[in-house]
């Protein structure tokens, strides 16, 4: 009985632990019912998909932050001052579309070198997924606060993640913001 209860999934306790995802990685709670953790043969492996998990989540609370602020008053000059994030992405679109397709040049190049960085990573071995060694303060200097730190990053950015999606949900279907849908 033992040995059975230590095989399931610690979130899917009907469901058989996959066995890559053995609990090394911080917020690894045995979730995979689809079976992504065990695809090698397309170039993802585990690490990439950890890597990309975390890159997502990061940009994920900053896109929340940013929102948030701008629909309590903090402005950028030359952005639209509107507290619906969807129509003010649009807006920008329509004006000037200059900066919008800038950006995403910018985006595509640090792409590249990020996927330089992981492939490099992921062969030599000494590089965690996530990790670019830029770390000012010196949090989780231990390893027992480190693997603290990345567990809260990990379900935080996981929360930010459905944080942003419902957001943008909303500002699809609303004519105002998360807030101004949150104090009606």
């Amino acid at each position: 009985v033992m040995t059975m209860a230590a095989e399931r999934s610690k979130s899917l306790p009907f469901l058989m632990r996959p066995a890559k995802l053995d609990g090394s990685m911080a917020g690894d709670e045995g979730f995979d019912p689809l079976g992504l953790s065990n695809i090698d043969d397309i170039g993802l492996d585990l690490y990439w998909m950890r890597e990309a998990e975390l890159k997502h989540a990061r940009v994920a609370m900053l896109a929340i932050v940013g929102s948030l602020a701008q629909e309590m008053g903090f402005l950028v000059p030359g952005a639209p001052t509107t507290s619906n994030q969807v129509k003010a992405l649009w807006e920008c679109v329509d004006t000037n579309a200059g900066p919008i397709f800038a950006s995403i040049i910018f985006i595509g190049i640090v792409e590249i070198f990020s996927g330089i960085a992981i492939t490099t990573g992921r062969s030599t071995g000494d590089r965690a997924p996530g990790d670019y060694g830029f770390n000012p303060v010196r949090f989780g200097n231990t390893d027992v606060t480190a693997k603290d730190f990345a567990t809260k990053e990990i379900r935080s950015g996981r929360l930010a993640m459905w944080a942003a999606a419902g957001m943008l949900l909303q500002g699809t279907i609303s004519d105002s913001g998360a807030l101004g849908d949150l104090f009606k």
